[in-house]
């Protein structure tokens, strides 16, 4: 056999591969026209592959979501746990007519059994409890003051530039242990439960802590058992309805919405009795 020129040898080898090549090329494209024809043809491989993982990493982020709502509500609890108004909005009594008929009450109940003296508020206290809160630093005061300012305008707005006056008649107890001027019925207590209501509302808005579980009964309080521990000691058990009885149905008088306060309760109060007031919004009529 004859051996084949070098030149020759090369020029098989080069005709050889550029086949491999051409043949190489037509494959690639030919798998490539395949592929586009295909559903995922556009999806490039990082996105496909972050497809496969997603379900992973959402499934990891449901149980951090998870952990985070059952720490909120843990905490929610807690608060609620721990929640101690030490604050309230107060409505002030200030007509004269009504402090001197509860005055007479008071001394009526104390001449028929003096130990209820410790029991009795003083008359620089009384008022009518809007909402209760907890206030636990300044900063949340303040929280509470702009919260105060804002009940302001929906007030006088509600009111329409007329006077919300509040009369008062007759006696009553919540469980014979706190005693208390009644409200009157009529409109002025709807109007009164819509203003502590948008009270609520606003403050806890603002990450307040407020209102209580008890529905809102607006009430002017005169006498308490639990000012004085002694009482229970001494026997005093409950509030007699004897002791008020000629009083059920007497009329105090009226008051008139004026001016309503954001007090504490633990503070020492005013010189007057009032209580510590951190500021008030007055209610203007046109």
């Amino acid at each position: 056999m004859e051996r084949a020129e070098a030149g020759e040898i090369n020029s098989n080898e080069c005709e050889n591969e550029s086949r491999k090549k051409k043949m190489s090329e037509e494959f690639e494209a030919n798998t490539m026209d395949s592929l586009v024809d295909m559903p995922f043809a556009t999806v490039d491989i990082q996105d496909d592959c972050r497809i496969t993982d997603e379900p992973q990493i959402n499934l990891k982020r449901s149980q951090e979501n998870e952990w985070i709502k059952s720490d909120q509500v843990k905490k929610r609890k807690k608060k609620q746990k721990d929640y101690q108004p030490n604050y309230f909005l107060s409505i002030p009594i200030t007509n004269k007519e009504i402090i001197k008929g509860i005055k007479i009450v008071q001394n009526a109940i104390i001449q028929q059994d003096e130990r209820l003296a410790k029991a009795m508020v003083s008359d620089g206290s009384f008022h009518i409890t809007l909402l209760v809160m907890q206030l636990l630093n300044e900063d949340e005061v303040n929280i509470g003051i702009d919260a105060l300012l804002e009940l302001k305008p929906f007030i006088e707005e509600l009111l329409q530039g007329k006077h919300l006056t509040l009369p008062f008649q007759g006696i009553g107890t919540f469980g014979n242990q706190v005693g208390f001027v009644k409200l009157a019925e009529g409109d002025h207590i709807n109007s009164l439960l819509e203003i502590a209501e948008t009270a609520n509302r606003t403050f806890q808005e603002k990450g307040i802590l407020a209102g209580d579980s008890r529905s809102f009964k607006p009430h002017l309080t005169f006498m308490k058992l639990s000012k004085s521990p002694w009482l229970r000691k001494n026997g005093v058990k409950k509030i007699d309805p004897d002791l008020y009885e000629k009083f059920i149905s007497h009329r105090f008088g009226e008051e008139i919405l004026y001016r309503i306060d954001l007090c504490s309760m633990l503070k020492k109060k005013q010189s007057n009795g009032y209580y510590h007031c951190e500021s008030s919004i007055v209610i203007e009529i046109l």
